[in-house]
């Protein structure tokens, strides 16, 4: 496996630990619908998270959170309509974006709420 995909998979798993000790539960990872695939979909109380997990070794070329574009936006909203309606839930969603930048021993985790509102 390539060294992008390790971090990238030490990412979310730091996403979803972080996620669980901030009282979110954790739904569904890696969630596929057509050609969207949405890190994680969690709960908490009555809101629906669906988060981005963007991890990075550096900040060099810009912030993780920076790299979510409009198409891949446009995936994880249609991928999340179809899930609600799927799961016939009422809940409120919002769209998260975690950023992680993982360098040698050194780990910072940022949580963006409602991180598409400014795209």
């Amino acid at each position: 496996m390539a060294q992008h995909n390790d971090l990238g998979k030490k990412g979310e798993q730091l996403a979803v630990d972080f996620l669980i000790d901030n009282n979110y539960k954790i739904l569904e990872k890696n969630y596929r619908y057509l050609k969207a695939e949405v890190d994680i979909i969690a709960l908490k109380e009555n809101i629906l998270a669906v988060i981005e997990v963007k991890t990075r070794s550096t900040n060099y070329f810009g912030n993780p959170e920076d790299f979510v574009n409009p198409k891949k936006i446009k995936l994880l909203l249609s991928a999340i309509d179809f899930y609600v309606n799927e799961k016939d839930l009422d809940v409120e969603v919002r769209f998260d974006i975690i950023a992680i930048i993982h360098h040698k021993k050194e780990t910072k985790i940022v949580h963006l709420e409602d991180a598409f509102l400014h795209f």
